[in-house]
């Protein structure tokens, strides 16, 4: 997902969203541990779009905190 389409979300969506892909990354290190990890590109992703998503939330909270 594009960081335009994560703005639009509220933040308890995007709250929700952080996390399933932490789960998701907590399952694909288990998966490469054990030998069983197909998709290795994914893990990339899934630390990316955490890595956006946290972005967005401190961008809002610290706009929050100015306002």
């Amino acid at each position: 997902m594009s960081a335009a389409d994560l703005r639009t979300k509220t933040d308890d969506e995007l709250n929700g969203q952080l996390r399933d892909l932490r789960k998701e990354a907590f399952n694909l290190r288990f998966q490469a541990a054990s030998g069983q990890l197909e998709n290795t590109a994914r893990v990339r992703q899934v630390r990316r779009e955490i890595a956006v998503i946290k972005t967005i939330i401190s961008e809002r909270s610290k706009a929050a905190a100015a306002a």
